[in-house]
């Protein structure tokens, strides 16, 4: 690993950034955190504070413990699958939904739902629901999800959903004859040498993963008056099995939208991919194309799975607030972020599992605070 070379950054903006999260730590914002900042390929910072596991043991949070990414699923594993398949001639952008997944349907409004509206989520499709209370298995996912009215008609809003990216986990599925866990290790994880980056980690692990919700309370109050007579609710520690209730009761750990597990390097190594244009060491793992694709403005504050800063001015709560109108990113609810800035050149990652014991909501502030003094610690390098 190269030597940092301090002449590009402010240290001590740089410090000021980690107390952020350190005083998130003091305030019991999560049990414990990983942050991870590089810049022009070097890391400049990786530290580590706080419990992976507060409770029924307590287990210290390490630089390379093992988080429950949950919507950064989204963006790590089902994009990338998705990218390459439109790389390899599989797949087309434009291509309706239905062409691809026969049950989804061709008609009425189902016409205008692309894999491109799936990746900008301009489906108009629901933002959630608990599929698991009546489906089973991929194809029942799907068959229940093409039951649904939409809420706005696609293309005409932005409505960020995981029924999106649940249809498009079943179209890398059935167009590559892979579930998204087998084809995104073979063809994004294994070339970039992410090794501890995998869906359904197995009993072995859990000593390195961050524990995450005890019982899925929060999601049973979300799941609405069924929730009572739902018979498969985990009542226990939930820890190396994805918390997700989509993925983990109907898909058995493997989505489209969530149930990958990773740490901050291997997110350092993919984000570092995107910052170079899809290239890894000798390998172009993406298209320069289709990387600019994904990072252009598709709806508003839309790339394809990506979350994008863009130009205009950002609200106190943006996740990413300071970085330029160039960055890039996505979060996940376990209280997961990936950020990628092109122009300040880094990539900004932040791990918490705030979801430990139960959910806590402080990570909506946490987050803009600490971004907003990493990229005040590169301001030199931008501005010369």
């Amino acid at each position: 690993m190269r030597r940092p070379d301090t002449d590009h950054f402010d240290e001590a903006r740089l410090d000021e950034a980690w107390q952020v999260v350190l005083e998130g730590l003091r305030q019991g914002a999560f049990g414990g955190a990983v942050a991870l900042v590089a810049h022009r390929g070097t890391v400049v910072l990786h530290r580590a504070a706080g419990w992976a596991c507060r409770e029924p043991e307590a287990i210290p949070m390490t630089v390379d413990t093992i988080f429950d990414l949950a919507s950064l699923t989204k963006v790590v594993a089902t994009l990338p699958a998705i990218l390459r398949l439109v790389a390899r001639g599989d797949l087309e952008l434009d291509r309706p939904a239905g062409q691809v997944l026969p049950e989804f349907g061709h008609d009425d409004w189902k016409t205008a739902v692309t894999v491109r509206r799936l990746l900008s989520h301009t489906t108009g499709l629901p933002a959630w629901l608990p599929l698991y209370l009546d489906a089973r298995g991929p194809d029942e996912y799907v068959a229940a999800i093409a039951r649904l009215q939409p809420v706005a008609p696609p293309g005409e809003q932005v409505i960020y959903s995981d029924l999106n990216f649940i249809l498009l986990g079943e179209v890398v599925r059935r167009v590559s004859s892979q579930d998204v866990a087998r084809f995104a290790a073979a063809e994004i994880f294994a070339p970039l040498g992410m090794r501890d980056t995998l869906f359904q980690p197995p009993a072995a692990l859990r000593s390195r993963i961050a524990a995450t919700e005890h019982g899925n309370g929060y999601e049973m109050g979300q799941a609405g008056e069924r929730a009572t007579s739902f018979p498969c609710w985990r009542r226990e520690l939930i820890w190396g099995e994805v918390h997700d209730g989509n993925a983990c009761y109907g898909l058995g750990g493997v989505s489209g939208h969530a149930g990958l597990f990773s740490t901050a390097a291997d997110l350092a190594r993919y984000g570092q991919m995107w910052l170079q244009r899809g290239s890894w060491q000798d390998t172009q793992v993406l298209p320069v194309r289709l990387v600019a694709e994904a990072t252009r403005p598709q709806a508003p504050g839309r790339g394809l799975g990506w979350l994008l800063a863009g130009p205009e001015p950002q609200p106190e709560t943006f996740p990413a607030k300071g970085l330029t109108p160039s960055a890039y990113g996505h979060t996940g609810f376990t209280g997961t972020s990936l950020w990628v800035d092109p122009e300040l050149e880094l990539i900004v990652i932040l791990l918490t599992n705030r979801v430990h014991p139960k959910v806590r909501v402080e990570i909506a502030t946490i987050r803009p605070a600490f971004h907003e003094r990493v990229a005040a610690a590169f301001r030199r390098s931008r501005d010369g």
